[in-house]
């Protein structure tokens, strides 16, 4: 298939690729691919959905670089001292970041509460309520998109920052993407519109009330941010000479920890980031309606989607290995 058939192919699309809006991919660090659609620029900016939860990873390893954090295995309780555990809570006292990262974390609850967390002032602290339980440690998997925002709020306590001028200065400008700034609102409404809308948004990242950004949801980029983050992983936490998170942490991020069942495609799972195919070393960050970041080192590629929301799409590895690559 040539570019113009491929582009012809997305435009006309009823399908899985009917909300595509930017493809991009780079290799041996040149943009070898880029295109957009439905009125998409290359670089206009998309909700990711939880592509957000891969950069919240990064994020984490930058912090443990700089030591502001002293590793995976220290206590989520010691960053809120001020935190007013509920009385017979003992588990969330022994829940650390690891079990975060790995989704191994344990809740007090059967679905997850999001009027609970997203109507409250202080969204770090509603998570915060809902952590520990009866059962213990389990290391069960369990996806949680509310549990990482306790992420946030302990990058923002270990480093004296808001996790936005973190990312900022430590990660998005050394990458040549945009400075983002704080969405501003979270009424249920705005958040409805922020999930649905089929528009290019602003270069921001969602937030909650106290102004700290939403660490499972709601990060904006383009398809060209994302294949350049995954570049920079590839190539081993640099980019274009600069260091910007450490091998050791890319390594230990995409590192399989769990094996997950039928829902998550029989993936592999490592820091917030996927491993697609047991055996090879290719990566992924992974959002609901087909957002990506995915990564394969061996053949030193990296390439960003975006998607406006639609139910039930959710992995686009396929579609890349089969539709993707070949153009590069």
């Amino acid at each position: 298939m040539t570019r113009d058939d491929f582009h012809r192919y997305i435009e006309n699309s009823t399908g899985n690729e009917s909300n595509i809006c930017q493809i991009c991919a780079i290799k041996d660090g040149e943009v070898v691919y880029s295109d957009s659609w439905r009125g998409f620029r290359t670089d206009s900016a998309v909700n990711v959905n939880s592509v957000t939860k891969g950069i919240m990873a990064i994020l984490t390893g930058i912090a443990i670089d700089k030591g502001m954090i002293e590793s995976t295995a220290q206590r989520v309780m010691d960053f809120f001292p001020e935190y007013e555990v509920k009385r017979g809570e003992k588990t969330i006292f022994s829940v650390t970041i690891e079990h975060l990262l790995t989704m191994t974390a344990p809740y007090k609850y059967r679905s997850e509460p999001w009027k609970q967390v997203c109507t409250s002032q202080d969204w770090t602290k509603a998570a915060l309520d809902l952590l520990g339980g009866r059962k213990g440690i389990t290391n069960e998997f369990r996806y949680a998109t509310l549990g990482i925002q306790i992420l946030a709020g302990i990058i923002e306590n270990a480093s004296g920052m808001r996790c936005i001028d973190l990312a900022n200065e430590y990660l998005f400008r050394p990458l040549g993407i945009p400075e983002h700034r704080i969405h501003g609102d979270s009424s249920k409404e705005d958040q409805l519109d922020f999930l649905m809308s089929k528009l290019p948004r602003d270069n921001e990242w969602y937030s909650d009330p106290q102004d700290t950004v939403t660490a499972g949801w709601g990060l904006t980029l383009s398809a060209q941010d994302m294949a350049k983050t995954g570049y920079m992983l590839i190539n081993s936490g640099e980019y274009k000479g600069r260091r910007i998170v450490s091998e050791s942490w890319v390594r230990e991020m995409t590192a399989p920890k769990q094996q997950l069942g039928e829902r998550f495609g029989n993936m592999e799972y490592g820091y917030l980031w996927y491993t697609p195919h047991k055996g090879k070393r290719i990566f992924a960050a992974i959002g609901d309606s087909g957002n990506i970041i995915y990564a394969d080192p061996e053949k030193g590629v990296s390439v960003g989607i975006t998607g406006t929301f639609k139910p039930r799409i959710y992995d686009r590895v396929e579609f890349i290995e089969r539709m993707v690559i070949p153009l590069t």
